[in-house]
């Protein structure tokens, strides 16, 4: 079987996720290649080696700069802050390496579309991680979408809701800086539900948005000097879908009670459905069946259900980290067909041109168009 190496750069929340599904998709899913964890990368050596030591990684570099360039890498897994998107994808892609980037893409749309053309123009396989789309349910409703169950989309209903900022004294960390996070619950959040809109409902074509700093200053880690907030702290938008659909999609770092409410509703002609993540091996499901019409409580565990062949049987739950062992499976897949994974770069770019229509909307206070070619 051929032989992947990684390399993962990055080893903090997101590292930790990617690096459980690297270590993990193999014992559960038959794989048309062997990813091995080459080398973890990071800033700081004495939580590498622990990261490296706790995932199995069997090596660890505090320059992602020579990693990518070796020979021996074939993968590189991109999961730093989003200012560092752009000059590590543009070294992999010099490299001619595969590509695995966390979302958002990069901080700006010219970032995005650099990314894209570099992966492009060197013939690599890229792949964003957007890994909710691999949640099996949602899966799910994307086939009963296809196969026309709810007829034509009328409604799309996003809500992301999280509530770790809601305390005045929360300090000021990366996230909250422009320069590293491009945009707070904007790029965090809103993100995530822009990009299953898309996946679920189709393009995105005009926005009216609205941004929203509640706390400007706080203070800085370890230090009770305050710094300016430079990002928002909700995002919510109004949206036009190219096929007539019409949705809400709002985000949050300020919904007290809510810490990972990632839900949507879509509304059709012939029926709806709903997805709430945190009761995430469940899709409600309405058809229209006259009087005995009402929704119904699927639970998608077991096999027939996409992606649970790996797993267990029916009624027995998968987690959050199920969901990275899923995109890696497919792009796994992807690599050894020769194909491209979804969603890619070109997601990516097509993503941030929604998430830039929003800013400029809430700047202009009016309805903005969101730009169609990439």
């Amino acid at each position: 079987m051929r032989k992947l190496n990684i390399a993962l750069i990055g080893y903090g929340f997101m590292g930790r996720a990617h690096s459980n599904a690297w270590r993990q998709v193999g014992s559960f899913f038959d794989l048309p290649c062997e990813p091995v964890l080459k080398v973890i990368c990071g800033r700081n050596e004495s939580e590498l080696i622990k990261a490296a030591n706790n995932f199995g990684w069997q090596e660890h570099s505090t320059s992602w700069e020579e990693v990518v360039s070796r020979e021996d890498i074939d993968i590189v897994d991109i999961c730093t802050p989003g200012n560092m998107h752009l000059p590590i994808a543009l070294a992999a892609a010099a490299s001619k390496k595969i590509i695995f980037c966390e979302k958002p893409l990069a901080n700006t749309v010219a970032e995005a579309k650099q990314m894209l053309e570099a992966a492009s123009a060197n013939g690599c396989v890229h792949m964003l991680c957007h890994n909710y789309r691999r949640v099996p349910a949602v899966a799910l409703a994307r086939e009963l979408i296809s196969a026309g169950r709810i007829g034509e989309i009328y409604h799309y209903r996003g809500t992301y809701l999280q509530d770790w900022l809601v305390d005045p004294d929360f300090p000021r960390v990366w996230r909250l800086e422009k320069a590293r996070a491009g945009s707070g619950a904007l790029g965090d959040l809103l993100s995530h539900s822009i990009d299953l809109a898309r996946y679920l409902v189709g393009e995105i074509t005009e926005v009216s948005g609205l941004l929203k700093t509640f706390i400007p200053e706080r203070p800085l880690p370890e230090s009770r000097t305050m710094a300016p907030v430079e990002v928002d702290d909700a995002a919510l938008s109004l949206v036009k879908f190219g096929n007539r659909a019409v949705g809400t999609i709002e985000a949050t770092r300020f919904a007290a009670g809510r810490k990972n409410y990632n839900r949507f509703e879509i509304n059709g002609s012939r029926g709806s459905i709903v997805f709430n993540l945190e009761r995430m091996n469940e899709l409600e499901l309405y058809v229209n069946e006259g009087l005995e019409s009402g929704f119904r409580t699927i639970q998608v565990t077991g096999k027939g259900y996409p992606y649970m062949e790996g797993w267990w049987p029916r009624g027995h739950i998968i987690g959050y980290e199920h969901t990275f062992t899923h995109t890696v499976l497919d792009l796994l897949k992807a690599v050894a067909e020769g194909q491209l994974p979804t969603p890619n770069f070109e997601d990516g770019v097509r993503n941030q041109l929604v998430l830039d229509a929003v800013e400029r909307s809430a700047a202009s206070g009016s309805w903005e168009p969101v730009a169609s070619a990439i």
